[in-house]
């Protein structure tokens, strides 16, 4: 049954639950949870991705494929969204795009943001190298492993 304001009579409301999400973000803490009543809600941070060497700390699921180029990109790196999400330009709406075709880039350097669950994750160049395309379209969604990028390397 439903309360007027739209939640479940026993669920904990979607202010609260965004709250948490907040709180996480300000705390720096990896978890919190709440229970009221037999419901438990839990809110985890995603790990953040280090800027300078990726390979040495960002688990399996978040780290960039090792691929050689495939004659189907002559022979551009492709970098790939490592979540599902919501792809970004931009730091923040009205802002300049972090890259655009016919930048250098340096390995390390942030490249777009994909947002998953409110979390903004910055996807980040594992090589150095010219931007030579951008595949996905600001604002849109994108799927794992979907080519976001294609870089020139050096």
């Amino acid at each position: 049954m439903n309360e007027p304001n739209g939640h479940e009579a026993e669920g904990l409301p979607l202010g609260e639950v965004e709250r948490l999400v907040e709180l996480l973000k300000e705390s720096g803490v990896g978890e919190i949870r709440v229970k009221k009543g037999d419901l438990e809600v839990a809110v985890k941070a995603m790990p953040e991705v280090p800027a300078t060497a990726p390979s040495q700390t960002i688990p399996e699921t978040i780290r960039h494929p090792e691929a050689e180029p495939s004659p189907e990109t002559n022979g551009f790196h492709t970098i790939k969204s490592p979540l599902v999400g919501t792809f970004y330009r931009a730091p923040a709406p009205g802002e300049d795009f972090f890259v655009e075709v016919g930048d250098s880039v340096r390995a390390g350097q942030t490249l777009c943001i994909v947002e998953a669950m409110k979390l903004m994750n910055e996807i980040s160049a594992d090589v150095s190298g010219e931007i030579v395309e951008i595949l996905a379209e600001n604002s849109a969604g994108v799927e794992y492993d979907e080519p976001l990028f294609h870089i020139k390397p050096e």
